[in-house]
């Protein structure tokens, strides 16, 4: 399997820290958020990792380098402005695809997240479309972004009561013929999750465990203070 990284966000909600530093590369806990990302694919067993990038992107590309020195192939997708999440994905295609004639699933994770999750765990998926991670609503997202149904596909929130929603947590599985079709430019995911749910091709499991959507300074100097207690640094 393979990963790709979304790292192309301007990261306008945590100025004035991403003026000079694009967020993956924002620290907490000792380390930059795309470190705890790297590190948790090499710990799953996933290698060939694709990062896109925009906003700063040198520096990006500087850090991540080829990927050897944490022991991953990489390869930067630059994109010149930010295409959101479906159009970064389109423009990546060519490394997702490569070498992959049974339309292998691929890994997508949000980069502003961190998380305990273990990749390990979906490395086995092979969704019909997607396959979307999902948490309990957090303080900014209350009402939730989808329903999981007892039979482990997505529906839409429309007719349910939020105590039956959750929020997608930035990280899924995907098949890249899912995208084929798509020319390239700017293009949103949500349509594509919603066209999948229709299709009732759009899976998802819920997740309990520690997770953080690092969208603020606030938010990421808490992780800092999290992750300081939990290594006792």
């Amino acid at each position: 399997m393979k990963a790709m990284i979304l790292a192309a966000g301007l990261g306008t909600r945590m100025r004035p820290l991403t003026d000079h530093t694009p967020k993956p590369l924002l620290r907490a806990g000792g380390k930059t958020l795309i470190d705890y990302h790297i590190e948790k694919l090499v710990a799953a067993g996933i290698t060939d990792l694709i990062v896109n990038c925009s906003w700063l992107a040198e520096q990006l590309e500087a850090y991540l380098g080829d990927g050897h020195r944490f022991g991953v192939n990489i390869v930067v997708s630059r994109e010149d402005q930010p295409l959101e999440t479906c159009g970064g994905i389109v423009q990546a295609l060519p490394f997702l695809c490569e070498g992959n004639l049974s339309d292998e699933p691929f890994l997508l994770i949000n980069g502003d997240i961190w998380t305990d999750f273990d990749f390990k765990n979906l490395i086995s998926c092979k969704p019909d479309a997607g396959h979307l991670v999902m948490i309990k609503n957090p303080a900014h997202n209350p009402h939730g972004d989808f329903v999981l149904a007892s039979d482990g596909l997505l529906a839409e929130k429309d007719g349910h009561s939020v105590a039956e929603s959750y929020t997608f947590s930035g990280i899924s599985v995907w098949r890249p013929s899912v995208f084929s079709h798509f020319s390239a430019g700017k293009r949103a995911l949500k349509p594509v999750m919603l066209n999948a749910i229709s299709k009732r091709s759009l899976s998802g499991e819920l997740y309990e465990g520690h997770w953080w959507d690092i969208g603020t300074p606030e938010r990421l100097a808490a992780l800092h203070e999290f992750l300081s207690i939990k290594t006792g640094s």
